[in-house]
């Protein structure tokens, strides 16, 4: 008994703050307002209005020993125009069905052919409601350029620009994977040597980065797969020293040169981890018999003319030296 009493108290206390003369005016304009609100959308839903939806394309009747190498969208942007309440189902609603292109209908010997707007937008037509009129169509055609299988492998190479941070260099890129397969047709598989990804651009790191990228599309051919994973190997750089052999050239027969010291260190700068692959007969420090003859001195300068991979600012100790000619 004391819970039903409770509840009517509930209850007349509600019915009391709704129907009060202030909420029940309230309550009258929301009434009033709902009602104008969808006697407005009911009216603007009866308007012509104009709108991008998305259709679909499927490529049917595709011999399985064909592989289409154009970079094809798979939807086309179509702009159209109808009532707003049937503009809405195409936006909302499942009403969109995939125009299917049929591949029969327009191979030919040339394995390339070109489907224009005119016949595209025949197509999307069969998919919408009799009363749409389509306005625009993007892109304005289809292509479809295929080859028989025609492949080769090719690597990986990767474009953009790579900035480790002040304190490191970049001492190596892998994919995975590292090479993939293009398929076009002879005249241009021929000239394509690699598979350049998406332009990467990453700056200012020092742990190893790894990201999946896609591969540049070429038009008229196909990579597969057409995305692979990068990593970036960024290395601590160090600078170190080691003691390289000094070398005579462009000595004239019959005639010697000896410097003093023979040997010499060379400073420069390398990936921690790499100093200890690094040999000094790696490097090549010189000593030019035609310098020491365009610029006599007592002192013949020395200049570093190669270095192996992965070092930089490669310099000398000192960069002259004591010499002697001797005569053979």
């Amino acid at each position: 008994m004391g819970k039903d009493r409770e509840v009517k108290n509930i209850s007349r206390k509600i019915r009391d703050f709704l129907f009060n003369n202030t909420n029940k005016e309230f309550l009258i304009f929301l009434f009033f307002l709902v009602i104008s609100g969808g006697f407005w959308l009911l009216l603007a839903m009866n308007e012509d209005t104009d709108k991008e939806i998305l259709v679909p394309v499927k490529l049917i009747n595709v011999p399985k020993n064909v592989v289409v190498t154009t970079n094809t969208e798979d939807t086309l942007r179509v702009n159209v125009r109808d009532k707003g309440f049937l503009i809405m189902g195409y936006v909302y609603g499942n009403q969109i069905r995939p125009i299917e292109i049929d591949f029969s209908k327009y191979a030919d010997e040339k394995h390339r052919s070109s489907i224009g707007s005119a016949d595209l937008q025949r197509m999307i037509y069969q998919t919408l409601f009799s009363s749409t009129k389509i306005t625009a169509v993007r892109p304005d055609h289809f292509d479809i350029v295929y080859t028989y299988g025609h492949s080769k492998k090719v690597p990986v190479k990767m474009s953009g620009r790579i900035d480790p941070d002040e304190s490191h260099y970049l001492a190596n890129v892998k994919f995975w994977p590292d090479s993939v397969l293009v398929y076009a047709a002879d005249e241009l598989i021929d000239n394509i040597k690699e598979a350049y990804t998406e332009p990467i651009y990453i700056q200012n790191f020092a742990d190893t980065v790894t990201r999946n990228v896609s591969l540049k599309r070429i038009y008229g051919a196909k990579f597969m797969p057409a995305q692979v994973k990068i990593g970036l190997y960024p290395d601590i750089m160090t600078e170190q020293r080691l003691e390289v052999q000094i070398t005579a050239v462009n000595m004239p027969a019959g005639k010697v040169l000896r410097t003093f010291p023979q040997r010499v260190r060379v400073v420069f700068v390398t990936g921690a981890s790499m100093y200890r692959s690094i040999r000094p007969e790696s490097f090549k420090v010189v000593a030019d018999y035609n310098d020491i003859v365009a610029n006599p001195s007592d002192k013949c300068a020395i200049r570093v003319v190669a270095v192996p991979h992965g070092v930089r600012n490669v310099r000398p100790e000192i960069d002259k030296v004591d010499y002697l000619i001797e005569e053979l």
